[in-house]
């Protein structure tokens, strides 16, 4: 069998997902914008998202040239090309996505205004975020792709045409460091470049949009007390290009980041366990394990466009969002599982049984796919928890809204718990699929359980790229003055998008964590920190990290610190750049009575400037901070240390990501189902309201950057550490100052 054959899957489905996107794009820009007024105000939106991605992009593509200069000098100049080509492909797919939400919001408004149905209005919004999600699985394929041609990784370089020689191999050197290096460095260098990309795509575009939500809130509701997206608030505007910029844009560019460190762990774990696992010689059967990860993402993209063309192909959808987003999702994943399966019986069946043993793919054939549907399960799991944290049709939310009616600080104080709370659920979760994937397929299953939950990013995308275009278009209404039944149909896609999202939050953190896993499996590979067991039944190789030695002791306490230090930079930034919001629109208010009596409109380019500003100014740090240390201690202390200082990043970051993700969800919602009269004896217009419904603006506003910032933020931050990680071990584990002078051996073995 010719397994380049088999790669022909990939390149239809990237041409499939990539040209249906292209056409969505286009059928979505031929609708109609509405009247003067709401083209007026969504040019405004789209002009301050432009400028804004454009300033950001300068920014990345400066920072972005040293980290590729400083790969192909030192690394190796494959992985400073596939850097780029990942940062190509990372950032192409958010300007894209962050273009069409841009176009679509005010389509969507319009479709609302004219039609009064949900189910046309849902069809329009859908449309807009499939572009997004199409993009994310097209352009992460579309890199591997480009990187297997360049570089050839699943083809010739797997060994002759005998079969006598295996990739682990063929090793290059480099000339400066005189270091040895394989193609896990240049799959890694194109993860890295994904990751950074996506990195500052979330800092920057959180701090943008939530720096402008909390001005927005804070002053326009608790203070003037006038709606929410009312165009007499002058930070209006830079909350609806926030939307764009932070949860469309932002999203794609951390999704994007995550499909394709899922893929690239399990494919680089497929090298380092035929390298060094005892008794595993067949190089067709690892051919096989390099060649199921893109594999089954292509068939995912089949299947995601599949699942999408089904609210967008159906000739009437019902006025129930949540149903018809539901069966776009579970379309696209049983497709997947189903063609998955098919995959996983062809590739691996007539390999010799004592082969797959002692590739620890205990099930047989089909292992890696098991593993890819306890991924799948697991992710829909966590999802489900989130959701019932942070859903005012659940207890814990609604609790928090009640606790409005005492005020703030137990508004505020109610919400950390149930933050803290929801925390351990979906980490038990997470436990039993981690144990179920390594029991089944050793750490190559847990890196198939990491790509299983990405499997069908494009359809998960999709559903929350819509979310925010829904919630622009609701701005757009208001602010144009449209009837109250228009903003009643965008607030319901809105609402829907908030809950659909807390199930994307789940495969977001999951996989980081699962993804993370394999990719600090194959750094101890790297690093030279697998030792053989004794005791082990076969005489393999196992991953084995002495978590008691001095260096990794202490680099396991200051990874744990290092979450801490780049969310509290994070919220600071957020809060600076706030504080100067809150001060403008208050200036605008103090010094224009007119302004609130609708006689004259507010400066909102001011509002957007300061945003723009100082998103820009404050995510470099964060960023830098996330890449340095990691580095730095390595050549300062060695592999060992930064071993340490993965696992205690790693450990503390899904905890907090999950903590702040619910907590912020938990609540804006309670904001939300006060505001929709749930809570007994407070409604609209009665005595009592505004002081309870101030009170949960404000945990509402506490919780802004944690679940929009922080939260999505953690999940890049410990992706990229263990990359980055990975890709300079081949030089720091042999030139780092414990080494030269001659110290290391007091950390003991």
């Amino acid at each position: 069998m010719n397994l380049n054959l088999l790669t022909i899957i990939v390149m239809f489905a990237v041409v499939l997902g990539l040209g249906y996107a292209a056409l969505n794009f286009y059928l979505t820009k031929k609708l109609k914008e509405g009247n003067e007024r709401m083209q007026h105000i969504a040019a405004k939106i789209r002009e301050g998202a432009n400028a804004f991605i454009f300033y950001e992009y300068k920014i990345v593509a400066i920072i972005g040239a040293i980290v590729a200069l400083v790969l192909g000098l030192f690394i190796a100049w494959e992985a400073g090309v596939a850097f780029v080509i990942g940062a190509v492909m990372s950032a192409t797919a958010g300007f894209i996505g962050m273009k069409i939400a841009t176009y679509a919001n005010v389509r969507v408004t319009n479709a609302a205004n004219e039609t009064r149905s949900t189910g046309k209005t849902l069809k329009v919004a859908f449309r807009g975020g499939s572009v997004m999600g199409l993009c994310v699985a097209g352009f992460a394929l579309l890199g591997a792709i480009v990187i297997y041609c360049c570089f050839g990784w699943a083809g010739g370089m797997l060994g002759t045409e005998s079969g006598e020689m295996g990739l682990r191999a063929i090793t290059h050197i480099n000339p400066i460091t005189k270091q040895s290096y394989d193609i896990s460095i240049i799959l890694s260098g194109y993860a890295l470049g994904c990751s950074i990309i996506a990195l500052f795509n979330r800092v920057g575009g959180g701090i943008y949009t939530k720096a402008a939500d909390m001005g927005a809130d804070l002053v326009g509701k608790t203070e003037a007390h006038i709606p929410e997206d009312d165009p007499r608030n002058p930070a209006t505007i830079a909350d609806n290009v926030g939307d764009n910029v932070g949860d469309v844009a932002g999203l794609g560019a951390d999704l994007l980041e995550s499909y394709v460190g899922a893929i690239m762990s399990t494919v680089i774990l497929a090298i380092e366990v035929f390298g060094h696992q005892i008794g595993f010689t067949s190089v067709e059967l690892y051919q096989r394990m390099m060649l199921f990860p893109i594999l089954f993402a292509g068939i995912g993209l089949i299947g995601c466009v599949i699942g999408i063309s089904y609210p967008l192909l159906k000739p009437k959808l019902s006025d129930n969002p949540h149903m018809e987003l539901n069966l776009a999702t579970w379309i696209s994943a049983g497709v997947t599982l189903v063609g998955g399966c098919i995959l996983s019986v062809f590739l691996f069946q007539g390999i010799d049984a004592s082969q797959l043993t002692a590739a620890k793919l205990n099930l047989g054939p089909i292992t890696p796919w098991v593993a890819a549907a306890i991924g799948i399960v697991a992710g829909i799991v966590i999802g489900v928890i989130s959701e019932y944290y942070t859903s005012y049709d659940h207890k814990p939310t609604k609790n928090i809204a009640q606790a409005s009616k005492e005020g703030a600080a137990l508004t505020i104080t109610q919400g950390m718990a149930t933050g803290m709370i929801s925390t351990m659920l979906p980490v038990v979760m997470l436990g039993i699929a981690i144990f179920a994937c390594y029991a089944l397929g050793g750490m190559y299953g847990v890196g198939c359980g990491a790509m299983g939950m990405l499997s069908f990013v494009a359809a998960t995308v999709s559903v929350d790229t819509y979310g925010p275009i829904s919630d622009n278009a609701g701005g757009i209404a208001e602010m144009s003055g449209l009837d109250e039944e228009v903003r009643a149909i965008t607030d319901k896609l809105d609402s829907v998008g908030n809950t659909t999202a807390a199930i994307g939050k789940g495969f977001a953190i999951g996989s980081a964590a699962l993804a993370t896993m394999s990719m600090m499996s194959s750094y101890l590979f790297a690093g030279g920190l697998v030792q053989a067991v004794e005791s082990s039944l076969d005489g393999s190789l196992d991953i084995f990290l002495n978590i008691v030695r001095g260096d990794v002791i202490v680099g396991a306490i200051l990874g744990a610190a290092i979450p801490f230090l780049f969310s509290g930079m994070l919220i600071n930034a957020v809060a600076k750049a706030a504080r100067k919001m809150v001060e403008e629109v208050r200036r605008q208010f103090r010094e224009n009575p007119k302004i609130l009596t609708g006689e004259e409109d507010p400066d909102s380019t001011q509002c957007v400037t300061i945003s723009s500003q100082g998103a820009l100014r404050q995510m470099i740090v964060p960023s830098i901070v996330a890449i340095a240390i990691p580095v730095a201690c390595g050549f300062v202390f060695g592999p060992g240390f930064v071993g340490g200082i993965l696992i205690g990043a790693t450990l503390s970051a899904i905890m907090l990501a999950i903590y702040t993700g619910n907590a912020g969800g938990a609540w804006d919602n309670a904001k939300k189902y006060i505001e929709s009269g749930g809570v007994e004896g407070v409604k609209k217009g009665e005595e009592g309201y505004d002081a309870t419904h101030d009170a949960a603006v404000v945990g509402d506003t506490v919780g802004d950057p944690l679940k929009d910032t922080v939260g999505p933020s953690l999940d890049i931050l410990i992706k990229i550490m263990s990359t980055i990680s990975l890709v300079c071990v081949v030089v720091f584990q042999n030139f780092n100052l414990m080494h030269l002078i001659g110290i290391e051996s007091l950390f003991g073995a």
